[in-house]
């Protein structure tokens, strides 16, 4: 009987340890000092790493190089990530050494130049550079809608409505994924005008009948799309359940899974965020652990050494199921094979 690929990726999850499944889920930010990264990711089975802006350091050979070290190491390939939007969010800007430019278009930029079609274009040529480099997993694009020039997260949105964005989403994601690099549509349930994340606490009012009306429209279209994974922001959707962020919100990603029917990987925004740190530090609790039971997959974490053990108890003491992590880890490997890792045993 030739099995598909969904029946392999079980097998090898039902294979793997305890501590090999939960170290999937993290994907952390690193250090440039390659030793010590490396030995993490044997040590404590990472799932990825994500390059922030100053690890963008040498030329694009040594480059290169780096990453291939690291999943030489990796008993299980590694998803590595970035934020390539384009414009204020643009990693590859950080070296043109690397990259071979210093500077990438918003898709604001890019649209008002050009149209969609030169949107697709800029975000062809950024993911096909992505992967040249190594790296297979672009935090992008943005579904986010806000009507507010001065809002948090106008300039790295389209600057349009909703039916606009969702087309532009249903017309970007299988651009990236084509080139073999997981997007990522975030940021759901969608921005708006609320705050800035990053330093604190930020809610909204809107009702949830409001948000299917309107920010859900493009994460829909990215959905149908087929986008690899979904981030989750830190908002507090105050008429949904006022005291979580989104992204420790039961509630809030049921929606995502459960009324928006996804099944691929959920990915939570930066754990470290300001909003995050708020809410762990009132109410005495693991972020990490948080995030997990809430429903998401892979959690944007530079806490593993403190955060892996804290979910390993969780696990031992049946606070979180297995069958949820075996689940979480299968749509992780599944997202590896798509963008051809080789994440099942040769000739299984």
């Amino acid at each position: 009987m030739v099995l598909t690929t969904k029946q392999k990726i079980n097998q090898q999850v039902a294979k793997m340890t305890l501590d090999e499944k939960i170290g999937q889920l993290f994907v952390t930010e690193v250090p440039n000092d390659s030793a010590q990264v490396k030995q993490d990711i044997q040590k404590y089975h990472l799932g990825g790493i994500l390059l922030m802006g100053n690890n963008f350091v040498g030329n694009r050979d040594s480059f290169k190089k780096r990453l291939v070290g690291y999943q030489r190491v990796a008993k299980v390939p590694l998803m590595i990530a970035t934020d390539q939007e384009g414009g204020t969010v643009s990693r590859l800007s950080s070296n043109s050494k690397i990259s071979g430019r210093s500077s990438y278009p918003s898709p604001q930029e890019s649209f008002n130049k050009g149209g969609m079609k030169a949107v697709l274009a800029s975000y062809r040529g950024q993911a096909r550079n992505l992967k040249s480099l190594g790296i297979n997993w672009n935090f992008a694009p943005v579904a986010d809608v806000s009507k507010h020039p001065d809002s948090f997260i106008y300039n790295r949105t389209l600057g349009k409505g909703y039916v606009k964005t969702a087309r532009y989403i249903s017309k970007v994601v299988p651009e990236i994924q084509a080139q073999g690099v997981a997007a990522s549509v975030k940021h759901f349930p969608g921005y708006g005008a609320a705050a800035d994340t990053h330093t604190g606490s930020a809610s909204v009012d809107r009702s949830l009948t409001e948000f299917k009306r309107s920010d859900f429209i493009p994460f829909r279209s990215g959905i149908r799309s087929g986008a690899d994974s979904v981030m989750v922001t830190h908002i507090i959707l105050k008429k949904v359940d006022p005291r979580r962020p989104a992204s420790l919100s039961k509630k809030v990603i049921d929606i995502l899974r459960n009324d928006l029917k996804y099944d691929g990987v959920i990915v939570s925004d930066s754990l470290q965020m300001g909003a995050v740190s708020d809410y762990a530090a009132k109410y005495h609790v693991s972020r990490d652990v948080a995030a997990f039971k809430a429903g998401n997959d892979v959690l944007l974490s530079s806490d593993y050494q403190i955060g892996i053990p804290k979910i390993k108890r969780a696990v031992e003491k049946h606070e979180i199921s297995e069958t949820q992590l075996n689940k979480s880890v299968a749509r992780i490997l599944m997202m590896k094979h798509k963008v051809g890792l080789s994440v099942v045993d040769k000739g299984k």
